[in-house]
């Protein structure tokens, strides 16, 4: 599979090959989806708390006597049905977390690119150097390669002035090319990818003997 190669001036200056096991396969849908419920589940904190009777401060003596008061019997003041009381069966901190085998998630990140690549929002130019980290000129980068939405930008190293560049735009995220997301693949519209980030990529998710 070939594909174009553009400039920072979105002028192309050639083709790359592209692995067709990373860029060219059918995408598998379903495991894309429960790769992206996976991450979704496993960013929840699930530190939701509420306390029952026991944890509740104070009631710790019988509100009246047991009997000839006309009214009902009572033992705390922090029982459920109580005003302040506390919460029957109410929820506990607990773990979200799901499983996933590594041949599944590298399946789930080939399909993502290769959705990607088949609906031409794949961008590949021959490098993203700024010479300083300045919002316009990485916007104006962005416009002269065709991108008029929202866009993943994935780097094959830590570059700052392209970091602080994408910061203050919102339709902009930067990330590494060795730590791709399927959450970040599917949210954003076009993938912006330098050469050595393809490499990284390909490198990374070339399918191995028995996948």
């Amino acid at each position: 599979m070939l594909a174009t190669v553009k400039n920072t001036a979105g002028a192309s200056v050639g083709e790359m090959e592209l692995c067709d096991t990373v860029f060219g396969i059918e995408p598998n849908e379903a495991v894309m989806h429960q790769a992206l419920v996976r991450q979704l589940a496993n960013a929840r904190l699930g530190t939701h708390k509420a306390k029952g009777r026991s944890e509740v401060r104070g009631g710790g003596r019988k509100p009246w006597r047991q009997k000839g008061t006309g009214r009902a019997r009572q033992g705390s003041i922090r029982a459920p049905q109580w005003k302040g009381g506390g919460v029957v069966h109410g929820p506990t901190p607990h773990k979200y977390t799901q499983k996933m085998n590594r041949k599944m998630r590298r399946l789930a990140l080939r399909s993502a690119l290769s959705a990607k690549m088949a609906e031409s929002q794949v961008i590949i130019v021959e490098d993203m150097e700024l010479d300083s980290p300045k919002t316009r000129e990485m916007a104006g980068l962005l416009e002269r390669i065709d991108i008029d939405t929202t866009a993943l930008i994935l780097l094959p190293e830590s570059n700052e002035n392209v970091e602080f560049s994408a910061r203050n735009l919102s339709y902009v995220k930067v990330g590494r090319a060795n730590c791709l997301s399927v959450r970040d693949l599917l949210k954003y519209d076009y993938l912006v990818l330098p050469r050595a980030a393809v490499d990284v990529i390909q490198s990374t998710l070339s399918v191995a003997k028995g996948e």
